[in-house]
């Protein structure tokens, strides 16, 4: 296929934000379900975050992310839009996002509600797209007593952390060959 320079440019681009949505979609998956190796993985060696409450390189950053995470009952994270511009072989993107967080104060459950944007800058080296550059900015923060009663005493499968969420056990997603 012979594709003029402006087509490769924008098939380019096109690969670029699909790979670059892929680490935003793990960073996101890699909090809610606790997994520290997807969570480390969207970041190149040298990355740099800045998230106010943590300044620092990665390895640093997923053992405070995991950590402050880990003794919550619950987490969730949604991303809305996002604007990923590539330049080459460097990005840069806005990531809005809205997390909840069911969380214990003082024997009493609370839901946190916590919503913002991420602000990036991502490379690519030697072929893979990961962030080199993080910072979060939180617009807004909601907090109030907990509720949920009707999904403690549903049928509805909960959501769980890695090992134990569904997530993690494809085979039993697989329809068995006799059927």
């Amino acid at each position: 296929m012979n594709l003029k320079w402006s087509e490769e440019k924008r098939l380019h681009e096109i690969i670029a934000r699909d790979e670059i949505m892929q680490l935003v979609q793990n960073y996101m998956r890699a909090q809610d379900r606790l997994d520290p190796v997807l969570h480390r993985s969207v970041f190149h060696a040298d990355a740099w975050l800045s998230y106010g409450i943590y300044e620092g390189g990665p390895d640093g950053f997923v053992e405070f992310a995991q950590n402050a995470l880990r003794p919550h009952k619950a987490n969730h994270h949604m991303i809305g839009q996002v604007q990923i511009d590539v330049e080459d072989l460097e990005a840069f993107g806005e990531v809005y996002y809205q997390a909840h967080h069911r969380i214990e104060e003082d024997g009493q459950e609370y839901d946190l509600f916590i919503s913002g944007r991420y602000v990036d800058r991502y490379e690519n080296r030697f072929g893979v797209w990961k962030i080199a550059y993080r910072s979060e900015l939180v617009d807004w923060v909601r907090k109030e007593p907990a509720t949920g009663d009707y999904l403690s005493a549903s049928k509805m499968l909960p959501g769980a952390r890695k090992p134990a969420d569904p997530l993690y056990h494809r085979d039993k997603m697989r329809k068995p060959k006799d059927q």
